[in-house]
């Protein structure tokens, strides 16, 4: 069983129901994770905010001509 890096509970994840890209939440504190290994598990923290460097990041200050 895979254990929370936050706040070391138990996440009951069954790896035969997820794939990667998935998006888990620990039940206790709630961050999300998301799914970037299935065998073995390896879980990557979600960042909060919108990250600049993303295709569909858009400033409405900017205009495309």
């Amino acid at each position: 069983m895979t254990s929370c890096p936050e706040c070391e509970s138990n996440l009951d994840i069954d790896v035969d129901e997820v794939e990667e890209g998935d998006v888990v939440a620990c039940d206790e504190c709630g961050t999300e994770y998301e799914i970037v290994g299935v065998e073995p598990l390896e879980l990557s923290k979600v960042e909060d905010g919108i990250d600049e460097d993303d295709d569909d990041y858009k400033n409405d200050d900017e205009e495309e001509e």
